[in-house]
């Protein structure tokens, strides 16, 4: 009986887990919506994807980063 009892309580504990993590990903969604990413999540995953591609595109605008300048501050 005790293995029937803990495992209600995990079940129970990854239910309330599974809530959190879902309301903290449609406040994410929403957020990113406000801030210009039509599609939420989705839009800024493909947007990561398509910096990320580009960065390594050896044809890209943007230098190595052994070549970007680099400011020392005093």
């Amino acid at each position: 009986m005790n293995t029937v009892n803990e495992l209600r309580r995990k079940v129970a504990w990854l239910e309330s887990k599974v809530d959190m993590l879902e309301t903290e990903l449609l406040k994410l969604n929403a957020m990113l919506i406000d801030c210009g990413f039509p599609e939420g999540v989705e839009t800024l995953k493909a947007t990561i994807q398509d910096l990320l591609a580009e960065a390594n595109d050896p044809s890209s605008q943007f230098p190595p980063e052994d070549d970007r300048p680099h400011t020392q501050f005093a």
